[in-house]
Protein backbone atom coordinates (compact mmCIF):
# COMPACT_ATOMS: atom_id res chain seq x y z
CA UNK A 1 0.00 0.00 0.00
CA UNK A 2 1.67 2.84 -0.76
CA UNK A 3 2.68 5.78 2.26
CA UNK A 4 0.45 8.54 2.48
CA UNK A 5 3.08 10.63 3.47
CA UNK A 6 5.18 10.28 0.66
CA UNK A 7 2.27 10.44 -1.87
CA UNK A 8 1.09 13.61 0.02
CA UNK A 9 4.63 15.15 -0.80
CA UNK A 10 4.83 14.14 -4.26
CA UNK A 11 1.14 16.12 -4.41
CA UNK A 12 2.40 18.97 -3.11
CA UNK A 13 5.68 19.98 -5.29
CA UNK A 14 3.67 18.62 -8.51
CA UNK A 15 1.09 21.03 -7.51
CA UNK A 16 3.80 23.66 -7.41
CA UNK A 17 5.59 22.57 -10.79
CA UNK A 18 2.07 23.29 -12.40
CA UNK A 19 2.13 26.68 -10.67
CA UNK A 20 5.27 27.53 -12.26
CA UNK A 21 4.57 26.20 -15.49
CA UNK A 22 0.85 28.70 -15.67
CA UNK A 23 3.52 31.72 -14.87
CA UNK A 24 2.67 34.38 -17.16
CA UNK A 25 -0.20 32.31 -19.20
CA UNK A 26 -3.01 32.60 -16.68
CA UNK A 27 -6.32 33.76 -17.24
CA UNK A 28 -7.83 35.51 -13.63
CA UNK A 29 -11.64 35.20 -12.39
CA UNK A 30 -13.47 36.62 -9.60
CA UNK A 31 -15.26 34.35 -6.93
CA UNK A 32 -16.05 37.60 -5.25
CA UNK A 33 -14.68 40.85 -3.99
CA UNK A 34 -11.04 41.07 -3.84
CA UNK A 35 -10.87 37.15 -3.98
CA UNK A 36 -9.49 35.34 -7.23
CA UNK A 37 -8.87 32.21 -9.18
CA UNK A 38 -6.80 31.25 -12.04
CA UNK A 39 -6.67 28.58 -14.81
CA UNK A 40 -3.34 27.48 -12.70
CA UNK A 41 -5.53 26.70 -9.74
CA UNK A 42 -7.54 24.49 -11.27
CA UNK A 43 -4.91 22.60 -12.71
CA UNK A 44 -2.86 22.06 -10.25
CA UNK A 45 -5.41 20.79 -7.92
CA UNK A 46 -6.15 18.65 -10.84
CA UNK A 47 -3.02 17.72 -10.87
CA UNK A 48 -2.98 17.14 -6.98
CA UNK A 49 -6.45 15.38 -6.89
CA UNK A 50 -4.93 12.84 -9.28
CA UNK A 51 -2.21 11.22 -7.62
CA UNK A 52 -4.23 10.96 -4.50
CA UNK A 53 -6.73 9.78 -5.87
CA UNK A 54 -4.88 6.86 -7.95
CA UNK A 55 -2.83 6.20 -5.01
CA UNK A 56 -6.06 6.27 -2.46
CA UNK A 57 -9.26 5.99 -4.71
CA UNK A 58 -11.93 5.06 -2.37
CA UNK A 59 -10.84 8.44 0.19
CA UNK A 60 -12.54 11.53 -0.20
CA UNK A 61 -11.47 15.09 -1.35
CA UNK A 62 -11.80 18.22 -0.46
CA UNK A 63 -10.31 21.01 -2.55
CA UNK A 64 -10.59 24.82 -2.84
CA UNK A 65 -11.72 25.21 -6.17
CA UNK A 66 -13.74 21.66 -6.80
CA UNK A 67 -16.64 21.80 -8.80
CA UNK A 68 -20.14 20.37 -8.08
CA UNK A 69 -19.48 16.67 -8.45
CA UNK A 70 -15.89 16.65 -8.12
CA UNK A 71 -15.46 16.58 -4.27
CA UNK A 72 -16.25 13.14 -2.86
CA UNK A 73 -16.73 11.54 0.51
CA UNK A 74 -15.57 8.16 2.63
CA UNK A 75 -17.37 6.45 4.43
CA UNK A 76 -14.48 5.86 6.86
CA UNK A 77 -14.04 9.93 7.33
CA UNK A 78 -10.86 9.87 5.58
CA UNK A 79 -10.44 12.89 3.22
CA UNK A 80 -7.41 14.82 1.38
CA UNK A 81 -7.82 18.40 1.95
CA UNK A 82 -5.77 20.91 -0.80
CA UNK A 83 -5.37 24.03 -1.80
CA UNK A 84 -3.80 24.08 -5.15
CA UNK A 85 -2.54 27.81 -5.03
CA UNK A 86 -2.31 29.43 -1.37
CA UNK A 87 -1.47 32.89 -1.80
CA UNK A 88 -3.68 33.60 -5.29
CA UNK A 89 -3.03 37.74 -5.22
CA UNK A 90 0.33 37.38 -4.77
CA UNK A 91 0.76 34.76 -7.83
CA UNK A 92 -1.31 37.14 -9.95
CA UNK A 93 1.11 39.91 -9.13
CA UNK A 94 4.52 38.10 -9.04
CA UNK A 95 4.92 38.69 -5.02
CA UNK A 96 6.87 35.78 -4.22
CA UNK A 97 4.85 34.21 -1.10
CA UNK A 98 2.70 31.60 -2.81
CA UNK A 99 2.58 27.61 -1.78
CA UNK A 100 0.62 24.54 -2.73
CA UNK A 101 -1.06 22.67 0.62
CA UNK A 102 -2.27 19.13 0.56
CA UNK A 103 -3.50 17.40 4.35
CA UNK A 104 -4.51 13.68 4.96
CA UNK A 105 -7.20 13.79 7.73
CA UNK A 106 -9.66 11.64 9.36
CA UNK A 107 -12.28 12.50 10.66
CA UNK A 108 -11.02 15.83 12.72
CA UNK A 109 -7.68 14.34 12.81
CA UNK A 110 -4.74 15.48 10.34
CA UNK A 111 -2.38 12.50 9.86
CA UNK A 112 0.10 14.25 6.87
CA UNK A 113 1.06 17.46 5.46
CA UNK A 114 2.92 18.78 3.13
CA UNK A 115 3.11 22.77 1.87
CA UNK A 116 5.76 23.64 -1.04
CA UNK A 117 6.67 26.81 -1.76
CA UNK A 118 7.63 25.96 -5.60
CA UNK A 119 9.91 29.67 -6.00
CA UNK A 120 12.40 28.62 -3.05
CA UNK A 121 11.99 24.81 -3.81
CA UNK A 122 10.83 24.35 0.23
CA UNK A 123 9.00 21.53 1.03
CA UNK A 124 7.96 21.36 4.37
CA UNK A 125 6.45 18.14 5.67
CA UNK A 126 4.43 16.75 9.15
CA UNK A 127 3.53 13.52 9.75
CA UNK A 128 1.33 12.87 12.91
CA UNK A 129 3.37 11.82 15.73
CA UNK A 130 6.37 11.60 13.60
CA UNK A 131 7.83 14.84 13.80
CA UNK A 132 8.16 18.36 10.98
CA UNK A 133 10.67 18.39 8.07
CA UNK A 134 11.66 20.97 5.92
CA UNK A 135 13.21 19.58 2.57
CA UNK A 136 13.77 16.31 4.65
CA UNK A 137 15.42 18.01 7.54
CA UNK A 138 13.63 18.20 10.90
CA UNK A 139 12.49 21.54 11.90
CA UNK A 140 11.26 22.57 15.19
CA UNK A 141 9.31 25.86 16.41
CA UNK A 142 11.62 28.76 18.14
CA UNK A 143 11.95 29.43 21.58
CA UNK A 144 10.20 32.37 22.13
CA UNK A 145 7.99 32.98 25.17
CA UNK A 146 8.05 37.14 25.57
CA UNK A 147 5.72 39.11 23.02
CA UNK A 148 8.02 42.30 22.93
CA UNK A 149 10.37 39.46 21.26
CA UNK A 150 8.20 37.72 18.84
CA UNK A 151 7.48 38.37 14.96
CA UNK A 152 3.74 37.59 14.67
CA UNK A 153 1.88 37.04 11.57
CA UNK A 154 -1.71 37.50 10.93
CA UNK A 155 -4.23 36.80 8.16
CA UNK A 156 -7.09 39.28 7.12
CA UNK A 157 -10.63 37.83 5.18
CA UNK A 158 -10.71 39.07 1.58
CA UNK A 159 -13.69 41.37 2.74
CA UNK A 160 -12.03 42.82 5.36
CA UNK A 161 -13.58 46.64 6.42
CA UNK A 162 -12.17 49.19 8.86
CA UNK A 163 -14.65 47.77 11.29
CA UNK A 164 -14.18 44.23 11.18
CA UNK A 165 -12.69 41.93 14.25
CA UNK A 166 -9.34 41.36 11.95
CA UNK A 167 -8.63 45.16 12.29
CA UNK A 168 -9.29 45.33 16.11
CA UNK A 169 -6.91 42.10 16.52
CA UNK A 170 -4.32 43.83 14.42
CA UNK A 171 -4.16 47.08 16.54
CA UNK A 172 -4.62 44.95 19.81
CA UNK A 173 -1.41 43.11 19.03
CA UNK A 174 0.81 46.10 17.46
CA UNK A 175 1.48 47.65 20.79
CA UNK A 176 3.04 44.22 22.29
CA UNK A 177 4.66 42.29 19.60
CA UNK A 178 8.27 42.99 17.95
CA UNK A 179 6.43 42.90 14.31
CA UNK A 180 3.83 41.78 12.46
CA UNK A 181 3.98 40.49 9.28
CA UNK A 182 1.21 39.49 6.91
CA UNK A 183 2.39 37.27 3.86
CA UNK A 184 -0.87 36.61 2.17
CA UNK A 185 -0.42 33.41 2.78
CA UNK A 186 -1.87 31.33 5.56
CA UNK A 187 -0.04 28.32 4.78
CA UNK A 188 3.38 29.78 4.60
CA UNK A 189 2.55 31.51 7.67
CA UNK A 190 2.08 28.21 9.35
CA UNK A 191 5.14 26.47 7.84
CA UNK A 192 6.90 29.63 9.16
CA UNK A 193 5.86 29.21 12.70
CA UNK A 194 6.76 25.53 12.04
CA UNK A 195 10.54 26.46 11.27
CA UNK A 196 11.38 29.38 13.41
CA UNK A 197 11.00 32.28 11.35
CA UNK A 198 7.45 33.34 12.78
CA UNK A 199 7.17 33.35 16.34
CA UNK A 200 2.77 33.19 16.00
CA UNK A 201 -0.12 33.24 13.64
CA UNK A 202 -3.63 33.95 14.23
CA UNK A 203 -6.35 33.86 12.39
CA UNK A 204 -10.27 33.75 12.79
CA UNK A 205 -12.10 33.21 9.74
CA UNK A 206 -10.37 30.69 7.40
CA UNK A 207 -11.04 27.55 4.96
CA UNK A 208 -9.75 24.32 6.73
CA UNK A 209 -7.68 23.82 3.05
CA UNK A 210 -5.70 27.20 4.04
CA UNK A 211 -4.43 25.93 6.84
CA UNK A 212 -4.97 21.61 7.79
CA UNK A 213 -1.57 20.77 6.56
CA UNK A 214 -0.14 24.12 8.64
CA UNK A 215 -1.55 23.12 11.82
CA UNK A 216 0.17 19.44 11.95
CA UNK A 217 3.41 20.89 11.01
CA UNK A 218 2.96 23.33 14.07
CA UNK A 219 1.98 20.88 16.30
CA UNK A 220 4.84 18.43 15.00
CA UNK A 221 7.66 21.04 15.06
CA UNK A 222 7.20 21.56 18.49
CA UNK A 223 4.20 24.58 18.93
CA UNK A 224 1.10 25.22 21.06
CA UNK A 225 -2.41 25.57 19.04
CA UNK A 226 -5.17 26.97 21.10
CA UNK A 227 -8.43 29.06 20.38
CA UNK A 228 -8.93 32.83 21.72
CA UNK A 229 -10.94 32.11 24.57
CA UNK A 230 -7.70 29.98 26.40
CA UNK A 231 -9.79 26.85 25.96
CA UNK A 232 -8.83 23.77 23.70
CA UNK A 233 -9.97 22.12 20.58
CA UNK A 234 -10.22 23.13 17.37
CA UNK A 235 -12.99 22.44 14.65
CA UNK A 236 -10.95 21.90 11.71
CA UNK A 237 -14.31 22.74 9.73
CA UNK A 238 -14.67 25.47 10.89
CA UNK A 239 -11.10 26.80 12.44
CA UNK A 240 -10.08 29.60 14.01
CA UNK A 241 -6.88 29.71 16.05
CA UNK A 242 -3.71 30.85 17.76
CA UNK A 243 -0.20 29.44 16.98
CA UNK A 244 2.81 30.09 18.71
CA UNK A 245 6.41 28.95 19.29
CA UNK A 246 5.58 28.16 22.67
CA UNK A 247 2.82 27.56 25.23
CA UNK A 248 3.84 31.07 26.75
CA UNK A 249 3.82 32.57 23.82
CA UNK A 250 0.61 31.42 22.70
CA UNK A 251 -0.85 32.36 26.54
CA UNK A 252 0.42 35.80 25.86
CA UNK A 253 -1.53 35.86 22.60
CA UNK A 254 -4.73 34.50 23.71
CA UNK A 255 -4.50 37.74 26.79
CA UNK A 256 -3.83 40.25 24.16
CA UNK A 257 -6.75 39.01 21.04
CA UNK A 258 -9.65 40.22 22.16
CA UNK A 259 -12.48 37.06 23.05
CA UNK A 260 -15.31 38.54 21.01
CA UNK A 261 -16.68 35.84 18.52
CA UNK A 262 -15.18 34.13 15.87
Amino acid sequence: MPDPFEVCETAARAGGRVLLDWVGRFAVSTKGPRDFVTEADLAAQNEIRRIVLDAFPEHGFQGEESIPGQATADPRGYRWIVDPLDGTTNYIKGIPAYCTSVALARGGEILVGAIYDPLRDECFTARAGGGAWLNGRPITTASTVHLPEAVVAVSFPPQVTAESAAVEDFLAVLPHALAIRRSGSSAINLAYVACGRFDGFWVRRIQPWDVAAGLLLVSEAGGSIGSFVGGPGLDLNVPAFISAATPSLLEALQRVLPPHAT
